[in-house]
């Protein structure tokens, strides 16, 4: 009888341990970064850098999938409803919080339906013109645009985004009329750019300064309220007569509603070691990135907080969901 209940004691004893050590093993397994918009542009160039530094930090595989379509809410829903359990996550930026006020039938809620892991940074949008603009600033751009309604065209990287809601509210606020071309990403709104089928791109700056370097593009105004460093004589559509104009595009991480509390804070923690990252801020900070940290809750409330502004924008300006 001593015997039988030594091994069962053993028993017992092997069996917890073996559970305390699965608890303690680190999760190796691959987590998926939905990136929601075609590759090469500004989205997909931080999700790429950051999924590389992140996997190395934790030591776990950072895979980017790129799932387009539909100015990015096919990626978006695609994370809505994945399995909480941290393997599948969403590189967020702004366009995710302008579906529902610019198009009918969304099948998700950006604040409800997902869990904010970490914001890691903002940039600007710009106006660009290419080699067949017939303009060579934002004066002369309006003024052209006044006098020859629906000729000039304008491509974006695609419905819905923060472009696409740069350009409807250039036109409301300027008085003009520019005919929007979405694309499927930045990368196909620039090929035609520089080939000479549409004369103007709203754009991040990270792919296209090789370009305003060589001469090939240039930028004619910023859509966020200050300037930036990079572009420091490009003045902004706020101060050149249009005030409050301000879209600015934020990137960061988040995964479906009801991701564990540990899991949000590793990543989070890991998130904020590699924004400083010298070599990470050597190698955005000249595309126009701005890496700046906040944590669950700060970016929780930035998404809450541009879901009802750019709402209120849209609705003033009279634009109604398509």
């Amino acid at each position: 009888m001593r015997t039988a209940q030594k091994l069962l004691i053993f028993g017992l004893g092997m069996a917890a341990a073996a559970i305390g050590a699965s608890a303690q093993t680190p999760d190796t397994r691959p987590v998926t970064l939905v990136v929601p918009i075609a590759a090469g542009g500004g989205v997909d160039i931080i999700g790429r850098q950051f999924a590389a530094k992140l996997s190395e930090q934790l030591n776990q595989p950072w895979v980017v999938e790129n799932r387009t379509g539909a100015g990015g809410a096919i990626g978006i829903d695609t994370v809505a409803k994945a399995t909480s359990d941290g393997h599948t996550l969403l590189l967020m930026e702004t366009s995710s919080v302008l579906h529902k006020w610019l198009h009918r039938d969304v099948p998700f809620d950006v604040v409800a339906d997902f869990a904010p892991v970490a914001q890691i940074a903002t940039t600007p949008i710009i106006l660009f013109s290419g080699p067949a603009s017939p303009v060579s600033d934002l004066k002369s751009l309006i003024a052209y645009a006044k006098a020859n309604p629906g000729k000039l065209t304008v491509g974006t990287p695609g419905i819905g985004t923060p472009h696409h809601l740069a350009a409807l509210m250039f036109n409301v606020m300027a008085g003009v009329e520019i005919t929007h071309v979405p694309y499927k990403g930045t990368t196909p709104a620039l090929t035609d750019l520089l080939g000479g089928q549409i004369p103007l791109i709203w754009s991040t700056p990270n792919s296209l300064m090789q370009y305003v370097e060589t001469g090939k593009i240039k930028p004619l105004a910023v859509a966020s309220l200050s300037r930036i460093d990079i572009l420091p004589d490009v003045p902004t559509v706020s101060e050149s007569g249009y005030p409050n104009f301000d879209v600015t595009v934020w990137y960061g991480v988040s995964g479906p509603a009801k991701m564990p509390a540990d899991v949000v804070a590793r990543y989070g923690n890991a998130i904020a070691a590699v924004d400083k990252m010298p070599d990470v801020v050597q190698k955005l900070t000249p595309l126009g990135y701005n890496l700046r940290y906040f944590d669950n809750k700060q970016f929780a409330d930035t998404i809450a907080r541009d879901y009802a502004r750019y709402g209120k924008l849209i609705r003033d300006a009279g634009i109604k969901p398509d």
